[in-house]
Formats: structure tokens, C-alpha cells, sequence
């Protein structure tokens, strides 16, 4: 889907398969990042039940046994059963945290038997800290039009800007931008950090950017967004 002024979710699968892979060689910055990810998934995807007016549990047939007519069946089956896998992955990665934690403390206290682990400065130095730069993600998609006064303006999006991360979206999940449509009608009135890389006019090292986009209707035009992006 490359057209973002579409103001609903497309019909039918809602994400491609997975590709993250194992995180059991994940730094811990990078496993509470992989959990924050999920958590906005969940949240998005709780708003797509929402627009719906369905949850988890509210019955897709009428009373003689027939799919509803008045809702999507199709993609409340889809996002149940991603919402499903995600809250496996979600406690599968909160066990690998807690198990990361205590092997952590339990090296703190074979490595430093003359030190007080509970010394404020020592476990400062000695937890891991986000001090190398972060890679930023490659883009996957590029800003083609930005409508003024918009809620895209108003986050400081502009045409030319290449897209790296949209939330929780980025080059592997984006399932040619259908999970960035998501992942708007699922935070409508909401945050949505969007990491972008500019180049200016006189080309140059581009600046990367991380910028707040709040999707809303009352703008005074179309969509929840006012801007159209394109797939790389």
C-alpha cells in the first residue's frame, strides 16, 4: 500500500512472517528495545480491534452461525492471532531479560569480591550503557509529499526525507507499508516516533532525525496524516 491518505487498515493478512530471529544474543539495551517494540505492535493492534469495536473475545458470528457482515472477519482473525504470537514472544523475552539481570549481577559479584555491588557508582560503571552511537536502521521508505499545516508538518516531516524507523516499523516488518497504515490507525491521538534521514539541498553528510508524529482527523484534510510516502 503506498498510498498513506487511505484512512482505513487493508483487508486480510495484517504483517508479513517474522524475521527477527533469536534474540538470545541480544544485548540487554537491545532486548528491552526488541520488548518496546512489541508493546507498541500490541498497542497498535489493540487499536485496530478498537476500530472494529471488537476485543479478544467478542463472538465474529451471528447468532444462526454466519461470519458478521457488519465487520472485517477476515482481519480481526488476522490481528487476534498476531496479538496472540506477540504475547508468547512477549513473555518469552521478559524471562530472557530476568535471566540476563541475574547473570549479570551474579558476574558483578564473582568479578568484584572486594567492591560493595550495591555501591550506586560501581554498578553505574559496571551495568551496560547505550555509549556506542546507534546504527541507525536502513530506510525503507522515502516522504513524496507533505500537505501544509498537517499533522506530518507539524512533526517536521518534508518531502525528499527517507523514512528508517515509523514506530515500531522498519525495513523488515514494513510488508510494503502496510504496517505503517497499522500502525497509524492504531495510535491515532498518539505518539509515534519516526526516525528519518535528510539530505539537504547541497547534498553533504544527512542529518538523522528523530521526530514525533501524532495522527489525528481534525486537521482540516484527508487522512490521519496528510502526506504520502513511497516504498524504496
Amino acid at each position: 500500500m503506498s498510498n498513506l491518505h487511505a484512512p482505513t487498515v487493508p483487508s486480510g493478512p495484517t504483517t508479513a512472517p517474522v524475521t527477527n530471529g533469536h534474540a538470545t544474543h541480544l544485548s540487554i539495551q537491545e532486548l528491552q528495545r526488541k520488548k518496546d517494540n512489541i508493546e507498541a505492535e500490541l498497542r497498535a493492534l489493540g487499536g485496530v480491534l478498537d476500530s472494529h469495536g471488537v476485543d479478544m473475545n467478542t463472538s465474529l458470528l451471528t447468532h444462526d452461525g454466519f461470519p458478521r457482515a457488519d465487520i472485517d472477519v477476515a482481519q480481526i482473525r488476522t490481528t487476534r492471532a498476531r496479538i496472540i504470537y506477540l504475547r508468547n514472544d512477549w513473555k518469552d523475552l521478559m524471562a530472557l531479560i530476568e535471566k540476563r539481570l541475574h547473570e549479570h549481577f551474579a558476574n558483578l559479584d564473582d568479578n568484584d569480591d572486594d567492591t560493595t555491588v550495591n555501591d550506586a557508582t560501581n554498578v553505574n560503571v559496571a551495568l551496560p550503557q547505550d555509549s556506542i552511537p546507534e546504527t541507525p536502521d536502513p530506510a525503507f521508505a522515502r516522504v513524496n509529499t507533505v500537505v501544509e499545516n498537517s499533522p506530518a508538518a507539524t512533526a517536521g516531516l518534508k518531502p525528499g526525507d527517507l523514512i528508517r524507523n515509523f514506530g515500531y516499523v522498519n525495513r523488515e516488518n514494513h510488508d510494503g507499508l502496510r504496517k505503517v497504515a497499522e500502525c497509524v490507525q492504531g495510535n491515532e491521538g498518539q505518539n509515534i516516533l519516526v526516525k528519518v534521514s535528510r539530505t539537504s539541498g547541497g547534498g553533504g553528510h544527512p542529518q538523522e532525525l528523530r521526530l514525533t508524529l501524532i495522527p489525528r482527523r481534525d486537521w482540516g484534510g484527508r487522512g490521519l496524516l496528510g502526506c504520502h510516502i513511497l516504498p524504496l
